[in-house]
């Protein structure tokens, strides 16, 4: 793919295939990766917002438990901050993956005049990798403070002795806000990932 002056068809027999038949079309590289675009935005788009429901539940039960406690843990407090923050960029990154599918539907479009240019489609790709790494780095700093309440408490249980404090105890609670870090590193992970790949394709073309 070429920039927009250069998205059009190749002429056959002297003529621009956009007017063979009376009709336009598309090239056929061009098209390729028109649907590579397309499919993968909606592929991500799934994984991601399946994955953004788990962490939302997930954080909506840590979010209530925690309210039931009489002395809420800090740090657990931090953890579920970073992964809402991390949630947030994930349902924004969700948006993006549709975009993506925008994209992908006009370039494949017959009428040169639609298709993006490979400097709007590059920078889009860009900005949807910018924002998986950032929820990356969000979600990373609240699985660090989840992980360190649950080191902490471990460490504070002496072997063989019932323990009579129960915000040493490691809950249900603490393991919920962890999972919703993890998924939250999963989602980014994956649309980082795929990001990445169609930016290679399209510099490729």
């Amino acid at each position: 793919m070429e920039a927009e002056s250069e998205m059009r068809s190749p002429t056959v027999g002297g003529r621009s295939s956009s007017t063979v038949s009376g009709m336009p079309s598309v090239a056929p590289t061009l098209y390729g990766i028109a649907n590579t675009i397309r499919l993968t935005g909606w592929i991500i788009l799934w994984v991601q917002l399946g994955l953004a429901v788990v962490t939302g539940l997930v954080l909506l039960f840590a979010s209530t438990g925690r309210g039931f406690t009489d002395q809420p843990n800090a740090g657990l407090g931090i953890g579920i901050f970073w992964a809402v923050c991390g949630l947030i960029a994930l349902l924004f990154s969700v948006y993006w993956d549709f975009r993506y599918t925008r994209i992908g539907k006009h370039l494949a479009n017959p009428n040169p005049a639609l298709h993006p240019s490979k400097a709007d489609t590059s920078a889009a790709i860009r900005l949807g990798i910018i924002v998986s790494l950032a929820g990356i780095l969000l979600t990373l700093v609240g699985a660090g403070a989840t992980l360190g309440v649950l080191i902490a408490k471990s460490i504070s249980q002496p072997p063989g002795v019932a323990i009579t404090d129960p915000n040493k105890i490691i809950r249900a609670l603490d393991v919920f806000v962890m999972v919703a870090n993890i998924n939250g590193i999963a989602a980014h992970f994956v649309g980082a990932i795929a990001s990445i790949w169609l930016l290679e394709r399209v510099h490729q073309h």
